[in-house]
């Protein structure tokens, strides 16, 4: 049975984690020509390229799937002490969430297992289409996504539907909408989108009007900015209702389609690594997600 280097699985996914071998050197107090030389053997041990030496470096299919074995490993590993010592590195968990879930339920359901102190958690946000990816690929644990594909390894669990609407400022609606939303008008108003992963608009435009052509478009990848945005008239765009609810309510927007919206189911993902983190991270997310969404 081949063994497991354990010190060159360190040292790939420091490269990949920090982006850079300076870096990975630094994080694990050793040189860079000692990373490079235990990724190089880890590489001879495997009898394949690992990285790819780019700028940063990115990891081949095989070491990514060497980097979401020690991350699962390590995850193991922490689950066999209450707490580490003094000057031991703390357990970490990375999970990805789309920006909206970020923005509105999320900090509700990482507050234990943050404010306690005793884990790192690292959030990374990507389009909940996209979020799957990370998890599939083992750079993260768990994932907030829209997809129901299931991953090997890995459970599911539905959280419920994050609701959006179709908002604007007043004198943008006015302005650009004088007569609702039609395909004319989409054709010349312009949206806001948060990058260019964001598929909610076309979706909502083709769905309300049957438009599924171009249309002008701002793009802002900032959830929280979204809202000052849209407020201050430089585009319409698909809010959470979470989110919108306050601004609609004190007339700083309107919803431009009064009983239209797009629903977005939202599911949790994990690897099924159970420890006393994952558990109260997974746990904490179910219910708070099933708190706030419909």
């Amino acid at each position: 049975m081949r063994q497991v280097d354990y010190r060159g699985l360190a040292a790939l996914d420091a490269v990949i984690d920090y982006g850079s071998f300076d870096k990975a050197a630094a994080a694990l107090s050793i040189t860079q020509s000692a990373v490079s030389q235990r990724i190089r053997m880890l590489e001879n041990s495997a009898g394949e390229l690992l990285i790819v030496r780019s700028q940063p470096p990115s990891p081949t299919e095989a070491g990514q799937r060497l980097i979401a074995h020690y991350r699962q490993v390590r995850l193991l590993e922490a689950a066999l002490f209450e707490r580490p010592e003094v000057g031991e590195a703390k357990p970490e968990i990375a999970i990805a969430v789309n920006a909206d879930s970020a923005a509105t339920w999320l900090q509700e359901a990482v507050t234990p297992l943050m404010s306690s102190g005793d884990c790192m958690l690292h959030i990374r946000l990507d389009d909940q289409d996209h979020t799957l990816t990370m998890l599939r690929e083992g750079r993260v644990f768990g994932c907030v996504t829209s997809e129901t594909a299931q991953v090997a390894g890995t459970t599911s669990t539905p959280l419920g539907v994050m609701r959006y609407l179709c908002v604007a400022s007043p004198a943008f609606a006015a302005r650009w909408f004088p007569d609702g939303m039609t395909s004319m008008a989409v054709q010349q108003a312009p949206v806001l989108e948060f990058d260019r992963k964001d598929m909610l608009q076309e979706r909502f435009i083709a769905q309300r009007t049957g438009y599924t052509a171009h249309y002008p478009h701002h793009a802002f990848a900032s959830s929280d900015g979204f809202v000052r945005f849209v407020e201050a008239g430089f585009g319409y765009g698909m809010l959470p209702i979470l989110q919108c609810e306050p601004a609609l309510k004190a007339g700083t927007l309107v919803d431009l389609t009064p009983g239209d919206y797009l629903d977005v189911p939202l599911i949790w993902h994990m690897w099924d690594i159970q420890t006393p983190f994952t558990r109260l991270l997974s746990d904490n997310v179910i219910s708070t997600a099933r708190k706030w969404l419909l």
